[in-house]
C-alpha cells in the first residue's frame, strides 16, 4: 500500500520540555506564541515553565502525578502545558464548559491532585469538590480573592499563580522518555463515560513530525487557530507543530467569524488550522474587497466538502487541505500531503507510522472497496495512544486482535486511499466537541421528571450534528420547554445542550429491549418536537461557562 513517506529519522526528541530547551536554546529571541497579550518569544515561555515547574515540584507534585487546566486560552495555559511536562506530571485538560457529572467524572477518574483555575472554573469545581477526594491543590489565574470566594467551604490549598512563578529557581531534574505519559486527553464515550486517552511524550511529539513530512507546516509558517487548547488541534497541531521546527504560533482566545480571516492576515499566519464549522461561519459572512489581502498559503481544515473547498478557495484564495483522518487515538492514521491533488471524499493515504486495515465484523479484512471497520497498529514505539486510563477493560476491547478498533467505518480503493463512511460507535459531534450519547442520556435522566431519555444526531445547517433528546416521562409529570432548558443550562455543558426535544410515550425496542436508534432517527423532526432554537432559547457566548 503507497504511504506519503517510507524514511524514519535515525533519533528525534521524544520529550515535550526537551523539545522546548532546545528550541529556546536555538531561537531565544525569536517570536514563539501569540495568545491573549503580546508575543512571547521562545526564551520567554522556557523562562516562564520553568518557573511554574519549579512552584509545581514545591508543592508536592511529583512525575506521574496528574495537574488539570480549566483555562480558556491564556499565555498561562501555554506556560502549564510545558512545565507540567518539564517535571514528569501528567496533564489532564479540563474543557471549560464541563459542569456537574461530566466535570466530576474527569476530575474524579483521572484522579488530579492539583488544578489551574479561573475564577469561572473555580465555582464549577467547588460544586463537585466534595466527590474529589485526589485534588488538594488550586492555582488561581486571575483575582485569587474570588477565587478563595468561590471555593469557600472546600479543603482545597489554593495558591495564587502570580506568587507561583514569582520565583526565579530552576525545577529539579526529571528522568522522561518518550514511553512516560504526558497528557490524559477525554474524549467521548461510545457505551460508557468518556475514557481518559493516555497519550505518551513520544506520540505527543511525534504528530508534528507527521504533520510536517505533508507539508502541512514548515519552519518558515506561522500557524493559527481559534480552537481551545484543551484539545489536540491547538495544543499539538498548532502550539506543537510551531514548536517542532522553530516556528510561530496564533492561538486566538475566541472565534470570530467574521474577523478571522482579516486577523490571519494582519498577524501574519501563513497556515491556518479550522474545523468545519468555522469555515461554514466564515463563508455565511458578508463578502469583503479584503478578503483575499492576506499571506496564507494554506487550510487545514476537518471535516469539509469538495463543495466548500471551492467556495473558499474562489473567495479567499486559500486552498484547503481537509484530507486527514485519526482520532485522539490515533493521530493521524492517513492524511494527504500539501499541494497534492485531493480526491473528492477521500481521507487520505495511510501515514508512515501505522498500518490500516478495513475488517468485517469477525475481524476479518474485507475485499478492496468493501466497507468495514477502520482498525490501526503501530510500525513504531511510542507513536500511538498508551491505552484508556484506569480503564483495563476498554482498552484491551479497543485493542483485540493486536489492532486497535477505531469504531469508524470506511473502505480503502485500489490507490490506498481512505474513504469515511460512518460512526459505528453511538457518539455525536457538535460545535467541535465529541459527545457521548450514553453520558449524555445519563446526565438527562438526572431530571426527576424524565424517566428514559434516548439522544441522536441530527444535520446541522452549519455541518456537523444538532442533538435531538427523546424522552419519556415518569408517570402523570409534566414539563415545559422553559423549565427543560433551564435544566439542561444547569446541568450540561452548552454544547451538548439538545436543540431538539420529544416528548414519547414510549421509544422503539428491540426484542431485547434496547432502543432502536435508527427508528428514531428515521423518524428525525416531527410536528411535535421541540426546536429550542426556534423558541429562543439559547445560550449566549456569555452564559456558556455559567
Amino acid at each position: 500500500m503507497e504511504r506519503i513517506v517510507t524514511e524514519f529519522p535515525a533519533t528525534r526528541i521524544q520529550v515535550l520540555g526537551d523539545m522546548l530547551r532546545d528550541a529556546a536554546a536555538k531561537y531565544a529571541d525569536q517570536d514563539y506564541i501569540l495568545c491573549d497579550g503580546e508575543w512571547l518569544s521562545y526564551g520567554q515561555v522556557d523562562d516562564q515553565s520553568d518557573r511554574l515547574a519549579a512552584s509545581l515540584q514545591s508543592l508536592g507534585v511529583r512525575k506521574g502525578d496528574r495537574v488539570a487546566i480549566m483555562l480558556p486560552n491564556c499565555d498561562e495555559y501555554v506556560f502549564a502545558i510545558f512545565a507540567i511536562a518539564k517535571i514528569g506530571a501528567i496533564q489532564v485538560p479540563i474543557n471549560t464548559y464541563l459542569k456537574g457529572e461530566f466535570l466530576r467524572h474527569q476530575m474524579a477518574e483521572s484522579g488530579a491532585a492539583v488544578v489551574l483555575v479561573d475564577v469561572l472554573g473555580a465555582r464549577q469545581i467547588a460544586s463537585v469538590a466534595d466527590m474529589l477526594p485526589d485534588l488538594r491543590v488550586a492555582i488561581g489565574l486571575d483575582d485569587c480573592d474570588a477565587i478563595k470566594g468561590a471555593l469557600i467551604g472546600t479543603e482545597l490549598d489554593i495558591h495564587s499563580y502570580e506568587t507561583c512563578v514569582a520565583s526565579a529557581s530552576a525545577p529539579m531534574a526529571v528522568e522522561l522518555a518518550g514511553h512516560d505519559l504526558c497528557v490524559i486527553l477525554y474524549t467521548s464515550g461510545t457505551t460508557g463515560p468518556s475514557k481518559g486517552c493516555m497519550i505518551s511524550h513520544g506520540y505527543y511529539t511525534w504528530i508534528p513530525e507527521i504533520l510536517r513530512r505533508a507539508g502541512w507546516h514548515e519552519g518558515a509558517d506561522t500557524l493559527m487557530t481559534a480552537t481551545p487548547l484543551f484539545h489536540t488541534n491547538a495544543q499539538i497541531w498548532v502550539l506543537a507543530s510551531a514548536l517542532s521546527c522553530g516556528g510561530r504560533a496564533i492561538i486566538e482566545p475566541v472565534f470570530h467569524a467574521s474577523t478571522f480571516i482579516d486577523r490571519a492576515g494582519e498577524l501574519g499566519a501563513t497556515v491556518i488550522r479550522i474545523m468545519g464549522s468555522m469555515v461554514n461561519m466564515i463563508l455565511a459572512q458578508s463578502p469583503k474587497e479584503s478578503d483575499k489581502s492576506h499571506g496564507i498559503r494554506l487550510a487545514t481544515c476537518v471535516p469539509t466538502t469538495p463543495e466548500t473547498w471551492k467556495l473558499f478557495f474562489e473567495r479567499f484564495a486559500i486552498p484547503i487541505n481537509s484530507e486527514v483522518y485519526g482520532q485522539t487515538e490515533c493521530n493521524p492514521a492517513t492524511i494527504t500531503p500539501a499541494g497534492i491533488d485531493l480526491t473528492p471524499g477521500g481521507a487520505g493515504k495511510v501515514a508512515p507510522h501505522v498500518e490500516l486495515k478495513i475488517l468485517d465484523e469477525g475481524d476479518n479484512e474485507v475485499v478492496t472497496g468493501e466497507v468495514g471497520e477502520i482498525v490501526v497498529r503501530p510500525l513504531l514505539p511510542n507513536v500511538m495512544f498508551s491505552g484508556y486510563w484506569n480503564n483495563p477493560d476498554a482498552t484491551a476491547k479497543a485493542w483485540r486482535n493486536l489492532w486497535h478498533h477505531t469504531g469508524d467505518y470506511g473502505r480503502l480503493d485500489e490507490e490506498g486511499t481512505l474513504f469515511f463512511a460512518d460512526r459505528k460507535s453511538d457518539s455525536l459531534r457538535r460545535r467541535g466537541e465529541n459527545i457521548s450519547s450514553t453520558e449524555l442520556e445519563e446526565a438527562l435522566l438526572q431530571h426527576a421528571s424524565i424517566a428514559a431519555a434516548a439522544v441522536h444526531g441530527v444535520p446541522s445547517p452549519v455541518g456537523e450534528d444538532d442533538i435531538k433528546a427523546c424522552v419519556v416521562l415518569t408517570g402523570g409529570s409534566k414539563i415545559t420547554p422553559e423549565e427543560l432548558f433551564e435544566f439542561f443550562k444547569g446541568a450540561l455543558p452548552y454544547y451538548a445542550v439538545p436543540r431538539y426535544v420529544e416528548v414519547m410515550d414510549e421509544f422503539p425496542k428491540s426484542v431485547v429491549n434496547r432502543v432502536q436508534k435508527f427508528k428514531l432517527r428515521e423518524r428525525g423532526i416531527t410536528d411535535s418536537t421541540w426546536d429550542f432554537e426556534a423558541m429562543g432559547l439559547v445560550i449566549g457566548r456569555d452564559e456558556r461557562r455559567r
